[in-house]
């Protein structure tokens, strides 16, 4: 279902929008140009597909090849940590640090007395575990119940302790808030809270590496983005970072989300941020969320053009598509919540109402972000009926 932006919210405060520029893309490049293994993801065009859609050019980021965490998250959580940690080191030392002096003694030495917690579906708490590795602290991870063994498997990989908990993902980011608070952890959340903004702002500035990648790959702008939203965070780093860089070229934001956890959805008709019930399962469980962040709300009334809800069997349809591409095209493997903002894209599309409101026409340039690959093989293989490997032809 799609609802237009009728009338838009006040422009975000100074300070968010300079976090979500390009000089915040330029401290998320410092961070990923300290890793060895870092490339920029793949921008991959889909011109049969485009031509079958009616549409000038249709691409993809695919996310799915961000490191070895296959979601564009390990751009937030890790980035966000290891901030932290130079923060910290910085503070103690009395000397300016570099993200290459993460490897020192003395900064190691500082960041093993350190524990980071976060909530999580999966994919950002796989990055702040990976980020906590990577600088020798601890970390303690909070998951609901409906947060696959897999997924938590990956993330104690990197030597986190997992932490179950009964309830929903929400249920989970109070837990862990709580229990840091007691245990003088430092949370680092995707979503912010009153008092507490500047760690989720930071996160939301790694995202901003996915959209400048993009814009740096591609000829000619965008006219249309189609973005997945769980809490908000990367759909809202991504319009303020294409905004400030396109200026009046700047594309239209279409936010996409699963019609059973559209928090944003009902923050626009509402006209003000709101929590939605918990409802039934998606399978679109990494944007499983019933609040918006306030941060990315607070960007995305402002700069959304519109806002999509999709039924279960649209995301199916989506990772099949991806999977099983037109001749001519290349397969992308795309997680569940991977491959919603082409699904969203497609029911645009389809929907002349849509269409007229977003201008979507045969000059379109519409890019999509996959924000994960197949963060859990079994579930991928089940829906696709093909396993990640056998799509990429290995």
């Amino acid at each position: 279902m799609f609802l237009p932006t009728i009338k838009m919210g006040p422009p975000p405060r100074p300070h968010v929008m300079a976090a979500l520029g390009a000089d915040g893309r330029a401290k998320i490049g410092a961070f990923l140009e300290s890793q060895p293994e870092h490339r920029p993801t793949p921008l991959v065009a889909l011109p049969a597909m485009a031509s079958a859609q009616g549409m000038a050019a249709l691409h993809v980021k695919d996310e799915g090849k961000r490191f070895h965490l296959t979601s564009f998250k390990a751009l937030g959580g890790a980035y966000a940590v290891a901030s932290l940690v130079l923060q910290q080191a910085e503070a103690r030392l009395g000397r300016p640090l570099a993200f290459a002096d993460l490897t020192a003694p003395d900064v190691r030495g500082l960041a093993a007395h350190m524990t980071f917690a976060c909530a999580t579906d999966g994919n950002h708490g796989r990055s702040v575990a990976w980020g906590a590795e990577l600088t020798g602290a601890a970390c303690q991870i909070f998951i609901h119940k409906g947060v696959s063994e897999a997924r938590a498997a990956a993330m104690a990989a990197f030597g986190a302790t997992i932490n179950r908990v009964d309830g929903s993902y929400d249920d989970s980011i109070r837990i862990a808030a709580e229990t840091a608070a007691r245990e003088g952890w430092t949370v680092v959340s995707d979503t912010a809270w009153d008092g507490y903004e500047a760690i989720p702002l930071t996160v939301m500035q790694g995202y901003t590496a996915t959209i400048g990648e993009a814009l740096d790959a591609l000829d000619t702008p965008p006219t249309h983005i189609f973005v997945q939203a769980g809490v908000g965070g990367i759909a809202a780093a991504v319009a303020a970072y294409a905004q400030q860089r396109l200026g009046a070229e700047a594309p239209k934001i279409v936010v996409v989300e699963p019609a059973r956890a559209a928090c944003l959805y009902a923050s626009a008709e509402a006209g003000h941020a709101v929590t939605i019930p918990h409802g039934e399962a998606t399978v679109m469980a990494m944007l499983e969320c019933a609040t918006p962040s306030p941060l990315a709300w607070e960007v995305l009334h402002h700069l959304a053009d519109g806002y999509v809800t999709l039924a279960e069997d649209e995301a199916v349809t989506a990772m099949r598509l991806l999977a099983n591409p037109l001749p001519g095209d290349t397969a992308i493997v795309a997680g569940e919540s991977g491959c919603t903002g082409l699904a969203g894209a497609l029911q645009c599309l389809n929907d002349l109402a849509a269409r007229a409101h977003l201008g979507l026409g045969k000059a379109s340039r519409i890019l999509v972000i996959n924000s994960e690959g197949a963060t859990d093989a079994a579930i991928y293989a089940a829906i696709v009926g093909k396993t990640p490997q056998e799509v990429e032809g290995r």
